[in-house]
């Protein structure tokens, strides 16, 4: 909480007229701990942390935990791990220090206490002592003559005793900030001149709650003047409420910060990212295997910010880069539509500029270690080789999108040793001329194996396609896969010669025992 001085410092700093003063940008990424990070608010938090670098500036991380109702455990925790885990540096905010402190709202209520009084004193503001069956009422009641529901403002005329009679008797109240008109239309530094006259439209809104929790109106006024936040930028969605936020600022006498509404995320369709589709958390691109910096290049593609982009294939760029490029008025002032397809461009992308880094390489490698041995648990002879796992990448980077895939039941061949497999179509001699000639070839590669193969097919007066049947069941233990020749050219020559030398073994044991 705060120490004496702390508060004294604040206090003071509530009834400073201008903006506390930074010579630098200064940006907040604000959420909520009512779920968990997704699309929506991963693109906020990147926009800001993008322009904060551009600028030389600071990217600040603000927890809003004034909903005491809908708080869900673990959920801080989780929103600061999945930004990290994006490449996005935080300068200030909960565990990170900050001379601004503290950076979680719920920890914060006797600044918006002392906030409010200052509106009260100024008859900015007023108590409200309408009860929930009233309000429920008015609703009903707009409902019914098909207009938008919104407070009357009886409060607001109480007189002087009526006031004080509610307070003798100790009747519950809010506090409701005095809408006024507002001509000067907000210049949005993505839309432009913007006008939004709410108390035409409007009741007056809530600022203190009957608990004693802030809403958000007051709540992030109060701390983006306190914290010193230069501009905001935030969800279009919020456009309309940045005109009660400038009046607030007005009644506070205090210098607002410039505002930035970023446009809707949606779909290719142009329908709306929900959360209830179940896929656009970042836990579950997470889960998934998807590459942060896929990720991020993902939602850059749809969102402008750079300049104009002619590539003809998709373009991978670093943190580093983006923050270089990046120019705010570029942000697109309509829907940003993303293509789910380009995501895995990108992340086939990333997966082949890791593996060409000696380091990441080896990262790779441990990772698809991990990834094996969780999904076959129940194996104990997996081939997990350094070699061998570089080899399958190589190939999988041409091919498939997650490192994930790699384990999937029609790749079990990559790692788990077929058993009991019974080589039928030829005899034990046959076979051993087979491994004769695989084992005296240099190159490996599938199009030379595929000519082996049909050669010695022809020799052997076997059918090819029935020899390819029983290699594919020796190598594998599957019906289906990649062609038997690219499987030998993936699983590398040491791992072919040794299934096909153990699955001879098996046959020529099986012989003597008949």
């Amino acid at each position: 909480m705060f120490s004496l001085r702390s508060v004294r410092t604040l206090r003071q700093c509530l009834r400073t007229t201008h903006r506390l003063s930074h010579s630098e940008v200064r940006v907040r990424f604000a959420p909520s701990p009512t779920g968990y990070l997704h699309l929506g608010g991963l693109r906020t938090a990147l926009y800001n942390y993008l322009f904060a670098r551009h600028s030389g500036g600071k990217f600040l991380l603000r927890i809003e935990d004034t909903d005491q109702t809908r708080l869900v455990p673990g959920a801080t925790e989780r929103l600061i791990e999945d930004l990290l885990w994006a490449g996005i540096e935080i300068d200030e905010g909960p565990g990170f220090g900050g001379a601004h402190g503290p950076y979680i709202q719920s920890q914060r209520r006797e600044l918006y206490s002392q906030a409010v009084e200052r509106l009260l004193e100024n008859g900015s503001a007023y108590r409200c002592f309408c009860t929930e069956r009233r309000l429920d009422l008015l609703r009903k009641d707009a409902l019914r003559t098909r207009q938008v529901p919104r407070y009357d403002n009886k409060c607001r005329h109480l007189t002087p005793e009526q006031l004080q009679q509610h307070l003798d008797k100790g009747t519950p109240y809010c506090i409701r900030f005095k809408l006024t008109s507002h001509e000067e239309p907000l210049q949005d530094l993505i839309y432009g001149s913007v006008q939004h006259n709410v108390s035409e439209t409007e009741g007056d809104p809530v600022i203190m709650k009957s608990d004693l929790y802030p809403t958000y109106h007051l709540a992030n006024v109060v701390d983006d003047h306190l914290m010193g936040i230069t501009h905001v930028l935030r969800g279009v969605e919020w456009q309309i409420s940045t005109t009660k936020h400038l009046l607030l600022y007005k009644a506070f006498d205090w210098q607002p910060p410039q505002f930035g509404h970023l446009p809707l995320l949606v779909n290719a369709d142009g329908s709306k990212l929900s959360k209830r589709q179940g896929d656009i958390g970042i836990k579950q691109f997470r889960d998934r295997g998807y590459f942060p910096t896929a990720l991020i290049n993902y939602i850059i593609s749809a969102g402008g910010g750079f300049e104009h982009r002619s590539h003809s294939k998709p373009q991978l760029y670093s943190m580093q880069s983006l923050a270089e490029q990046f120019v705010l008025e570029r942000v697109n002032a309509h829907p940003s539509r993303l293509n789910a397809e380009l995501l895995n461009d990108y992340n086939q992308l990333e997966l082949k500029a890791r593996l060409a880094d000696p380091l990441k390489r080896q990262q790779l490698v441990a990772h698809v270690q991990q990834l094996v041995q969780e999904a076959y648990p129940d194996h104990s002879h997996l081939d997990l080789a350094e070699a061998h796992i570089e080899a399958v990448l190589h190939w999988s980077a041409q091919r498939l999108t997650l490192l994930q895939d790699l384990t999937s039941s029609k790749l079990s061949f990559l790692w788990v040793k077929p058993a009991q497999v019974v080589l039928k179509e030829l005899s034990p001699a046959q076979w051993q001329q087979l491994l004769q000639q695989l084992q005296a070839e240099s190159t490996f590669h599938k199009d030379q194996l595929n000519e082996i193969l049909k050669s010695f097919a022809k020799a052997a007066s076997i059918k090819f396609p029935a020899l390819m049947k029983t290699l594919r069941s020796a190598l594998s233990g599957l019906q289906e896969g990649p062609g038997v020749a690219e499987m030998m050219e993936i699983l590398g020559k040491d791992v072919v010669l040794q299934r096909l030398q153990e699955s001879l073994d098996k046959q020529k044991q099986l012989q003597l025992q008949q």
